[in-house]
């Protein structure tokens, strides 16, 4: 079906993919200083214009197109929540979305995406502190958070050899105690 044959709405929700695609690429390749409005309308192949209507500048297009999957449920006992937590390594050391891609580049020379990065790690490490045992949960789910935003950095955007030559079985290998440590004590 041709794009001028569909619903109006239809179009706009494609359209505005479009934009976040090009986005979330521009983004992650370049950061977020580097990114411009008319680099992401070619790559998307609108106006400019059309960029700033939908989505009205710069920091909200980064903020929604850096949205990443949501944090692990609450509640989980301690093995599962290290499981879980090692099975993320799939995704981190694997092929990372571009949101992700996007916000790591970015967080540690933007403000909008340093405040993007901490408002979604806060969320993680309250949901991860609801696993947690002790008084430090809060600080036990920090470090667990950390350590895996760590591994992700090292290996994707570092490319450290010691993390690239080795399978995720063996880092989760090596991972397991540390992370079942911060777990707790058990109650």
């Amino acid at each position: 079906m041709s794009e001028k044959l569909l619903p109006r709405a239809e179009r706009r929700r494609r359209t505005e993919g479009r934009i976040l695609d090009a986005a979330r690429t521009l983004f992650a390749e370049l950061g977020f200083e580097r990114t411009t409005i008319r680099a992401v309308a070619r790559m998307a192949e609108v106006d400019p214009a059309l960029v700033m209507q939908y989505f009205g500048n710069k920091q909200e297009l980064f903020r929604r197109a850096v949205r990443v999957a949501p944090v692990p449920d609450a509640g989980l006992d301690s093995d599962e929540l290290v499981e879980y937590l090692l099975g993320t390594l799939t995704l981190k050391i694997g092929e990372l979305p571009q949101s992700s891609l996007a916000m790591l580049r970015s967080m540690l020379t933007h403000p909008e995406a340093a405040a993007s990065a901490r408002e979604l790690l806060g969320r993680q490490i309250d949901r991860l502190a609801d696993s947690v045992h002790g008084e430090d949960a809060r600080l036990r789910a920090a470090l667990m958070t950390m350590i895996m935003l760590g591994v992700t950095v090292g290996h994707q955007l570092l490319e450290l050899d010691e993390l690239r030559e080795v399978s995720q079985e063996e880092i989760a290998r090596v991972l397991r105690p540390s992370l079942r440590a911060l777990t707790g004590p058990e109650v």
